[in-house]
């Protein structure tokens, strides 16, 4: 991550830097501010957050826990997909169903996997088809990303629903500079073959950047022998990915500028579905492969005016996405579609009231619609949200930072809705040292599956609510090539939506609490070598009344409280880099995940799932100006495990490629 060490001084923010507010909501970095890896250590300019409070901010100067990776985090590490990325990140739990191109969950501090708001160039990529709202991370490619933002804890004082385990902000890639052509081809283990190619440059007024992605895995191994009876087929995961993406950023004149972003995702996946056949009806792996099929259509145009100076920033726009997943193939119990959309209309100003000193206000209105087909259910049904918020950002003899947000969201479906923020930091630049809090509010609004699905769907469900805070602190030391910190967090969140046995419904019945430390090293050991070590303890319990059914999402510990499942209590992540040379650059990362409680994939029984530990290395060397040799090998000790229970992870895979770049 670049964010690892700090650099080596503050500067305060050029005034250009208002205009990273034309990227909504909260996600994106001008060029103003744009910065490779050595600029960071060279100390020219400070490490930047957008997400904690919508305005560039010195990381130093943000209360909240966030995370940051660069287009240069994620080209030494090789990192191909969104689950890549995210895997060694503090208070993140990934779980993939089966390697690429697997339904994908992220869990932040303990909370359920649909409470993470995912943002792409500012866009909503909630899912508005599935069941539970949430986004799968295993259909996003990173060939294009420039960066990568997980900011943990409750944040719906900016973002409103979803937002209560955090929120993920990815930024693509924006064109500078003349025109460039890049383009790599890699092949390598679970029969893979990549390929990636793009156009980017810019003129005096326009910046552009055309991009499109080929991910191919077509021998994925995924169905363990433990599960299927004797002589039993075990058909392989076949993942297709097409993506496709464009981004123009046109300055009209000085104060006027128009962005347009657009990503289309064109996904195959053949999979092995679980059936339940007579006369016993006991679940096995599915004889032959169903496939999964998913379309996603990410579109966004906005513009910016800018006045006093540029002390008054205003962009107003609209976003949408379409999503399309139908499922066909030989087992009917899995067949069927799911087709959502969602339009985002919004307006938002920033004023710079004084050095230091900002107001942020916006406004916006959201739709979203479902139409799904399957053996059991069809629904069709939409709802909305009108989402009005201000935020004040100050800076005290620079020394006390602080954000304080407040918004109110007004529902179609449930009523309304007050959140908020409060998130200090105090610096003591004389020691090196920052004490940071924050405490915030959330909600997660029922889905329209959730409200309207036949027989399940309860038109009366509330949203789910959170409120938490974390403390903590972060201290430079050796002269300033080591930096180290420690943050405990505490989430209570209730009104969470189960399903009910008795009336085969969903209700608001149960709660849970999470709580645990997020802890890291960071050393810059000399200019050549880094390295860092995060460590995250996360506890969660969850509640329900005396005699209510806990569901198959809780391993009862007793008669009221339960472990949520694939919370691992403690999660490790080293990281190191080492450039030998100017030519070739060494990455290595090892991720280690004590157990969990899972379900078994084919019966509702409980297990206490084994952990793993995961090394993962990478090199690429640049032969010239134009070439660059890679290679890389994932899991490198062949870890055998399952994540979630009952589908294998990739074992032992090498990889190697050319990019070209002229």
């Amino acid at each position: 991550m670049s964010s690892a060490v700090p650099s080596r001084s503050r500067r305060a923010l050029p005034a250009a830097a208002l205009l990273t507010l034309a990227c909504v909501p909260l996600a994106c970095v001008a060029p103003a501010l744009a910065q490779t890896a050595d600029d960071q250590n060279a100390g020219d300019l400070p490490t930047i957050v957008v997400s904690a409070t919508g305005i560039p901010t010195p990381e130093t100067e943000v209360a909240s826990s966030v995370s940051i990776v660069t287009e240069q985090d994620i080209a030494r590490n090789q990192q191909r997909t969104l689950p890549d990325v995210l895997q060694s990140l503090p208070g993140l739990n990934v779980v993939q169903t089966g390697g690429p191109g697997g339904t994908t969950s992220v869990f932040i501090r303990g909370t359920n996997s649909n409470h993470v708001k995912v943002l792409i160039d500012g866009i909503d990529a909630g899912n508005p088809a599935a069941t539970n709202g949430a986004f799968d991370f295993g259909k996003l490619l990173a060939s294009d990303l420039e960066r990568v933002e997980v900011l943990r804890g409750p944040q719906s004082g900016l973002y409103g629903s979803d937002a209560i385990g955090g929120v993920i902000s990815i930024t693509t890639k924006k064109g500078e500079g003349p025109p460039k052509v890049s383009a790599y081809a890699e092949g390598g283990a679970l029969g893979t073959f990549n390929q990636y190619a793009s156009l980017t440059g810019a003129t005096e007024k326009l910046a552009y950047s055309f991009n499109v992605t080929h991910f191919s895995s077509t021998e994925i191994p995924v169905t363990p022998q433990n599960i299927v009876p004797p002589f039993w087929p075990r058909n392989p995961n076949a993942y297709d990915n097409w993506t496709y993406s464009t981004r123009l950023d046109w300055q009209a004149t000085e104060t006027f500028a128009v962005n347009f972003v657009a990503r289309y995702i064109d996904t195959s996946l053949a999979f092995t579905p679980d059936v339940f056949p007579p006369p016993t009806y006991a679940g096995i792996p599915a004889a032959l492969r169903s496939t999964a099929y998913t379309g996603m259509f990410f579109t966004k145009g906005e513009g910016v005016w800018t006045a006093l100076d540029g002390a008054l920033v205003t962009s107003f726009g609209a976003s949408e996405l379409t999503t399309s997943n139908p499922t066909v193939g030989p087992n009917p119990s899995v067949n069927g579609t799911y087709d959502g959309d969602r339009q985002v209309y919004y307006v938002r100003s920033n004023y710079l009231v004084a050095p230091g000193q900002n107001l942020l206000v916006g406004a916006e209105r959201r739709n979203e619609s479902i139409t799904s087909s399957t053996a059991y259910t069809n629904v069709d049904a939409s709802t909305g949200d009108t989402g009005v918020y201000a935020e004040y950002q100050g800076n005290v003899w620079n020394r006390l930072f602080f954000a304080a947000n407040v918004r109110y969201d007004a529902d179609d479906s449930f009523g309304d809705h007050t959140t908020f923020r409060l998130a200090p930091a105090l610096l003591f630049d004389e020691t090196g040292t920052k004490l940071k809090a924050s405490y915030g509010t959330g909600f997660k609004a029922p889905t329209l599956y959730q409200l309207y699905a036949p027989y399940y769907g309860n038109v009366n469900l509330q949203p789910e609510e959170s409120e938490g805070w974390d403390a903590g602190f972060e201290q430079k030391a050796f002269g300033e090539r080591v930096l180290f910190g420690v943050t405990y967090f505490h989430n209570n969140i209730t009104n969470l939506i189960s399903y009910d046995p008795v009336t085969f419904q969903n209700v608001n019945i149960s709660s849970a609490v999470t709580q645990g430390v997020e802890a890291f090293v960071a050393v810059k050991v000399t200019d050549r070598i880094d390295a860092r070590v995060d460590y995250t303890y996360t506890d969660v319990v969850g509640y329900v009344p005396p005699g209510q059914p806990f569901g198959a999402a809780c391993a009862p510990i007793n008669a009221t409280s339960c472990y949520p499942l694939r919370r691992p209590n403690n999660k490790v992540s080293l990281t190191l880099g080492w450039r030998p040379t100017d030519e070739l650059d060494l990455a290595a990362s090892l991720v280690y995940a004590s157990s969990w409680w899972d379900i078994v994939r084919l019966t509702s029984n409980y297990i206490d799932q084994p952990g793993y530990t995961v090394v993962n290395l990478a090199a690429n060397y640049r032969l010239n100006t134009v070439t660059t040799v890679f290679g890389r090998i994932d899991n490198l000790f062949n870890q055998t495990y399952e994540n979630p229970n009952g589908f294998l992870a990739p074992g032992f895979g090498a990889y190697g490629g050319v990019k070209l770049t002229w």
